[in-house]
This record gives structure tokens, sequence and C-alpha cells, in this order.
């Protein structure tokens, strides 16, 4: 039978217990060894039940139990010192309050999807992960900062597998009050609410539920409101579910709701309001124009509200293939702002142009939500070093006239919160060596390039700690494969098998991620005789650990999941490689640490970042992986081995996979394999724990969120908080203004003549000539306008290379006919062929890049032919 209607039962725990509430309501609790074992002493058997959430702990243990601990005085001594250092933790100076002034009073940070535990489902993969610990390092490290996504009532699908192993969804209902959340309140007891405009006099209401992170709050946003009709109640039912209108909707609440939530929240609490809003990915983009409606409303048109809103503006993307990005019709979003709708003042055709692909290439009909991303940010970056190159390439249309290296989108690489992510284990072995405080600091802070306390442990101790891990990895593995076959209909007496599955004495290669078809989840079959051979290997086999899931829409990827389940389903190697089915954030932190190898073999360069093998890292794991995402940048034979890639022009897919697949195969046979099982004089596999000890020493510094939200913090946020505060509505004003008129008149801008003082085609290394120009600024002046000379390197069709620039000065003008002259010295700095190009870029004091208006003059060609090029 069904219930007709659900409560939700809260405990009434005795006063000197009520502390616990609060320990459970916080988030830290997470990543804190010692808070989660007080919970665990509270009842480990209702802990293990609850699967380590403490706010169903809470409510499951018996008032009996509770009357004995409120009794209990070590166990009370224990609750004190966890609620006195909680306290300090979250009140406490951290490294934010000791920076130099210019760092931001707060930012605001939009994510559609945030990992923070297993106990809060309310992300689907990486990009939800890298959310979670972004807000966990910024609570580390003192950063204030106000997290803003969605309340999933569904959150991401569950998984579990049929009999032939094909991919079944599952969406549970999720009820926030048996969440670790609190609803945001009004100075009177009511619920705060928030409210859009839809087409049609309707309306769409949201309550903002309140997630403590640490000393980080983070706003979600719930349309399941009595207000709301049926389907705007649907609105946050489901991560990444529903149609076009569905994530439009969606994205509106996440953008415009998000903003009106973060102004209710600082009117409510007198946290500082934020000077720098950070936009994860374009789902949340919609911000932009809240934040004009706001300027609007207090006297700015819409130019100026731009420039201000633009000033204070991070955008972030994740994405190295335009297929990942959200895109409406235009015909859709026009519906759903103006008189009619939502942000009624805006001009709908301005809304319209902010997001719509007009350039060369783009889809004119279509509104592109990370097209509209980067016209509303002064600042955006890319999520490893080749993921800023691609993105600049894949974004270059938006600046035409400019090189790919030179389109304003920076890099930041992503890092993981070792302290969620680092097993018990290591950091116990990290608090033997330099102490619990020092390892605290270095996984959190991330200051330091080195972590030289880790190389002086024993290989003894490394391999046993490397044993050890493996083994809790095997009896995980047995007791999820057991649940996953009775799901599929086994009978228990089918699966004595099971015991026998895993060796925690045999080398294990852990491979779990989504399956998107990119990341090639079966590439590892391509040759599947080959992979028997490794798994069965008499004397060095190998274990594999799959797990991932499928996009509900994706069949492919289904498909491929399938392919891999029946694989190992084969009697012959099940107790060699397995699936692990609903793969989340519970089942990740066991599998890290228990992995000696993680896999990735992406087609390059579609994976972003790839922050599943830097979790891994931090635990002694080795990678071995494609050179892409993070891998491609920081990659040392000491740290594991890159997997030889086929990315030519003219290789087509099957043979490229052909041709990987072999390279992986070949690594794993000829040095991968040897090298774990190759014994030294005290029996160990010296050369193996040498490289674990090198990952753990030098790749382990770089990996850590910590390290990535500091740069954040000193490469974006610090820029655009000053930004925004340069940016006042005069100033605002005037910089609308004057990109109106360079607008106007650009198209009267040109380089007339070039020349040099010498005609010779050869010149001599260290030489310097000098460069004149005569120019045509139209209704522009020198103060406009920057003239650069830009030299270096020329290739067979005289592009330049690793070019530089250097200004050029005015020294006359304007004369009668309205030209300017410019002169500059041309260093002749490098030998072979070498050669130059002048040019004319946008000049002004609020620009955060010459290359921000997209505007750029350059010689015609009968100027080229007149000035030629230098060679040597």
């Amino acid at each position: 039978m069904k219930a007709i209607r659900r409560f939700t039962v809260r405990p009434v725990l005795p006063d000197p217990l009520t502390p616990l509430s609060d320990l459970a309501r916080n988030l830290r609790w997470s990543w804190h060894a010692e808070t989660r074992e007080l919970f665990q002493s509270v009842d480990p058997d209702r802990w293990a039940a609850s699967d380590g959430d403490p706010v169903r702990l809470l409510g499951s243990v018996p008032p009996r139990r509770l009357a004995e601990l409120a009794q209990d005085r070590r166990f009370l001594r224990r609750l004190r010192a966890a609620v006195d250092e909680l306290g300090d933790y979250v009140r406490g100076d951290r490294w934010y309050q000791a920076q130099p002034p210019g760092l931001p009073a707060a930012v605001a940070y939009f994510s559609p999807e945030f990992g923070i535990t297993a106990a809060l489902p309310q992300y689907s993969g990486g990009l939800g992960i890298l959310a979670g610990d972004h807000l966990k390092a910024a609570s580390d490290l003192g950063l204030p900062l106000i997290g803003v996504g969605l309340l999933y009532r569904h959150g991401y699908f569950r998984q579990t597998l049929s009999r032939d192993g094909w991919q079944q969804e599952h969406y549970p209902v999720l009820d926030p009050n048996e969440l670790p959340l609190a609803l945001l309140e009004e100075a009177d007891g009511t619920p705060a609410q928030l409210s859009l405009a839809m087409p049609g006099g309707r309306a769409l209401h949201a309550r903002i539920w309140l997630a403590q992170v640490g000393r980080i709050p983070l706003l979600l946003l719930d349309s399941d409101v009595e207000e709301n009709d049926l389907g705007e109640r649907g609105v946050t039912d489901r991560l990444y579910g529903g149609g076009s209108e569905h994530r439009l909707l969606q994205e509106m609440l996440l953008g415009i709701g998000g903003v009106r939530a973060v102004r209710t929240y600082c009117r409510l609490t007198g946290h500082a309001e934020p000077e720098v809003f950070h936009t994860n990915e374009g789902h949340a983009g919609f911000l932009g124009l809240e934040r004009i409606a706001e300027l609007c409303d207090r006297g700015l048109d819409f130019d100026s509200a731009l420039e201000a809103a633009r000033a204070g503006t991070v955008f972030t993307t994740h994405t190295p293939v335009p297929a990942g990005i959200d895109r409406f019709d235009r015909e859709l979003v026009a519906r759903h702002f103006g008189p009619e709708a939502e942000l009624p003042r805006i001009d709908v055709e301005r809304i319209l142009r902010l997001g719509m692909e007009t350039y060369p290439g783009g889809e004119a009909n279509l509104f592109n939500m990370a097209v509209m991303g980067l016209r509303l940010a002064q600042r955006a970056n890319g999520v490893s070093l080749l993921h800023g190159n691609v993105s600049r390439e894949m974004f270059s249309g938006l600046w035409p006239g400019f090189d790919a290296d030179e389109v304003p989108i920076t890099s930041v690489t992503n890092g993981v919160h070792a302290p969620t992510w680092v097993a018990p284990e290591v950091l116990r072995l990290g608090a033997r060596m330099v102490g619990a405080q020092r390892t605290e600091d270095a996984l959190t802070v991330g200051d330091t390039d080195r972590w030289d306390a880790v190389a002086g442990a024993s290989d003894q101790d490394i391999w046993e700690l490397r044993r050890s891990l493996r083994e809790q990895l095997v009896a995980e593995v047995r007791s999820r494969l057991r649940t996953s076959w009775r799901q599929r209909g086994a009978g228990t007496a089918e699966l004595g098998w099971i015991d026998q599955v895993l060796d925690p004495d045999v080398l294990t290669i852990g491979f779990a991620r989504r399956v998107p078809s990119y990341k090639r989840l079966t590439l590892m079959l391509r040759d599947r005789d080959r992979l028997m051979d490794l798994l069965l290997h008499p004397e060095r086999p190998v274990q594999i650990v799959v797990a991932g899931k499928a996009h509900p829409a994706d069949d492919g990827g289904k498909r491929l999941i399938q392919e891999l389940v029946r694989f190992a389903d084969d009697p012959r190697v099940r107790h060699r490689i397995v699936f692990l089915p609903d793969y989340g954030m519970a089942m990740a932190q066991k599998l890290y640490p228990g992995c000696d190898i993680w896999l990735n073999n992406p087609l390059r360069p579609l994976e972003a970042c790839g922050t599943s093998g830097m979790k891994a890292a931090l635990n002694g794991c080795l990678n071995l992986s494609v050179l892409d995402g993070w891998w491609d940048e920081w990659f040392q034979p000491d740290f594991g081995w890159a997997i030889p890639t086929a990315d030519g022009v003219g290789t087509d897919v099957d043979h490229r996979d052909d041709i990987e697949a072999a390279a992986l195969y070949d690594l794993l046979e000829q040095r991968v394999t040897p090298r774990f099982y190759e014994r030294g004089r005290g029996g160990l596999p010296e050369r193996w724990i040498e490289m674990v000890r090198q990952t753990l020493t030098l790749l382990g510094p770089k990996v850590l969120a910590g390290r990535m939200v500091r740069e954040y913090a000193e490469r974006l946020y610090a820029p655009a908080a000053h930004a925004h505060r340069a940016m006042d509505a005069d100033s605002a004003r005037e910089l609308a203004a004057w990109k109106a008129r360079l607008r106007a008149s650009w198209h009267a801008v040109a380089v007339d003549h070039v020349e040099t003082s010498t005609s010779m085609t050869t010149a001599e290394l260290g030489s310097t000539l000098t460069l004149r120009v005569r120019l045509r600024l139209g209704d522009l002046g020198p103060d406009d306008v920057e003239v650069q000379a830009v030299s270096g390197r020329v290739d067979a069709e005289d592009r330049l290379t690793d070019a530089l620039a250097a200004p050029l000065k005015p020294v006359g003008g304007p004369d009668l006919e309205g030209h300017w002259c410019y002169e500059g010295p041309l260093a002749l700095d490098r030998t072979g062929p070498f050669g130059y190009t002048v040019r004319i870029l946008p000049s002004h004091r609020l620009l955060a890049s010459s290359a921000e208006p997209g505007l750029v003059a350059t010689p015609s060609e009968d100027v080229v032919e007149g000035a030629g090029v230098l060679l040597r």
C-alpha cells in the first residue's frame, strides 16, 4: 500500500545533545573526519544504515540511546570539542583574511549542480563535483562566497541494470525536510519567496533553501510550492531533464531568480553584497540580464548597465565542443522576455542580440547560452591550459580579426578538494609525518610546490597503505556487485562466485565517469583477446573496476554500458573485471584510493579537464591517460603514463580507436604490469613505490582545489572587483558612449602606409629598425587607440608565430588629409624567417583587454606589398 500523505517527524534531542543538530546541518561534516567519527559513535549500525548521513542518523536513533548519550560525559566532551572547533573554523580568520586589500567583499557563484555530499544528491557528474569542491575550498580559505543553484526534487537518476545489462533509471523523491537544509525565512518566520513573470500573465514562484557548506551559504531554489500550477511546480523536478522550454525555465530561474535570491539572503542576514558574480558554465548566464535590469531601475540606460554588469562578472566554460552548450530557438527565448513576460523593461531584441550566433559558422536562429555568458562577462576562462586553447579557438568568431591565442579567454586548471577525496588512511600517514594541523593546512591552502614530508615515508609504509586501500576496495566491490546482481534478478544461490571477485594483491585499474561517446568507455574492449590475456595473465594479471552513467536520453551511451557489462558477465573473466552501477560520490570515495591505476582515454582534445584522475593521484594512484585536459599540462613519467594519440586530421574514428587501443595494450603489457610486479631486494616493487611517492610529493600540491580557488581569487575575482568598483554610473555611461562612438567611427580607421629605415630583405640579428606608419583615425583620436608593431617568426604562408607586440608612438598629425604618423623601433631579436605587421586597436582605461570590443585594423594588401617582409 502507498501512503496518501507524507510527514517528516523530527527527533527531539535531549538538551545536552542539541548541538548535534547544528553539526548535522553544517555540511562540513562531509569532509571533517572527527565530526563523522563523532556521529558514528552515536550508533555505528545505524550510521552505516544511514549511508553516513547525520540527519538520517539522528532521525533513526531510539530515545533510549539518546538518553544514554546525554549522560555520557566522555561523549559530551567530544561533542563540545567538535562544536567549538566548528565555531573556530566558521568565525576565525583564514587565508583570505590575511591577503592585502582589494579582494572582493563577496562573490556569488552560480552553478546548475553542486556535488557536496551523497546526502544532498544535487549533481550528475564532474561539473557539479567541481562546483562542490569550489565551495568547500572557498570555505577552507575563508573566501566570502555565496553559492546559488536549484533544488531538484528527484536529483539526478539512480542507475540499475536489467538482466541483459541495459541501464535503467529511477528517480527517487527527495523531501527537503529530510535533507541537511533549512528554509530561508523572512523576519516574521514566513518562507522567503521570489517569482518570475511568465507569458500569459502567469508566474513562477520559488522558495529558497539554505545548505550551510562550512562558512559558505548555498542557496537552492525550489519551484515545488503551492502557489505554482502543476507545470511550474515541476520546473525544478530533475537535473538536466525535460525539453527545451523546461530547460529554459530552469536556467531563467537559476540566473534571474538566483540574483533575486542572493539579494534576499543579503537583506535578511546582513551578508556583504557580492561585488563579483561567477557563472559556472552557461546555464546561469541570465544572471547578467537581471543585474542589467537592476541597474536600469537605478537610472542607467541599457548600454551603460551592460558595461557595469560586465565589469564584475566572471564566466567559466567547461565544454570543449559546441554540442555541449545549451542553445534555444530564438522564438522560444523571445516569448519568455519582454512586456508580456520577464524583464519587461528591456527590449527583447537587446536580449536576443546577446546570445545570437552572429558570427561565421554560427546558426542565425539559435540563442547560445555560452555566447551570452561571454558577452556578459568581462573575464572568462577555460578549466585547463589545453582547454583554454580549445576555447579560444572555439569562440574566436566573437573576436573577428584576432588570432585565436589573443581571444580574451584565459584558463584556471581545475582542482579537487583533498579533505573530501583523500582516504583517512592517507591523511593519517601525512599526520604521522608532519602532524595533523600541518597536514590539514597543506591539503586546504595548497601554497607549496612540494610535499617533502611525504618523500620521507618508507617504502614499507607506502606499500602497506596501498594494499590496505586495495583490500577495502575489493570488499566494497563485492558488496555492491552482490546488490547489483540481486537487482538484476539473480538469486542468492547464483552468487557464490562473487566471493572470489578481485584480489587485493592484483594490479587494479579504475575507470569511472559519465558515458558520452567521446570518453570511450569501451576502448579497452577493442581487442578482446588481448584484454583477456591481460586479465588472466598467470604471473602479471590485472583487474578492472568500471562505473558510469549514460544520460537517460543517450541510447548510444547505454549501448556502450551494455557492451561492457556483457563482457564483464563472462564467467571466464568476471572475477577480474566488474561494472558497478549507480556511480556517485559515495562509491567514488572508495574507488579512487583503492585503485593502482586510473585509466582515462577520451578523444583528445574533448576532455576539458577530467578531475577524477586528480582525486586518484591524491591517494597515490598512478594515471594512465591520453594527454588531454589536466594530464596534458602536468604529465611527467614520474606520475604515470601517457597513451599515444592518433589525432591527425586524416585519421578516421575507427582507425584512430584501433591505434590508441593498441597503444594502451602495449603500455599495460610492456611497462605498467612489469613495474607493478617487479620486486626488489626487500620483496617490494621499489620503482612502483617511487612513482607513488613522486605522485604524492610533486603532483599532489598542483591538483588541489585550494590552489584553484586562490588562482580565481588573485587572477579573476580581484581584477573583477576592481573593475566593478571603478565602474560607477558615470564611468559606465562614459564607456558605453565611447564604445558607441568607436563602433560608429571604426569603418574610417585604416593603415595607409608602412615603411622601415631599410628596404633590404636581410638584416643582422640584434639590429633595430625604425618603423614609420601613416594611418587614418576618422573621428577618433590617439587617446582612443593603440598602434602596435607585431613581429615574430613567419611560416611558409607568412603567418606570424610567437608574435610580440610593441606600441608605436604618434609623432605628428593630423595633416590636412587627416593622416597621423606613428613611429617606433623594431628589434630583430630572432634569426630565421622573420616578419612584422602593424595594427590599430581600441584603447580605453576601463577595458579589460584591447580585444574586448572585437575591433582591429590592419594594413590592406597594397600597403603590405609596399612594406615588404624582413628575412634573414
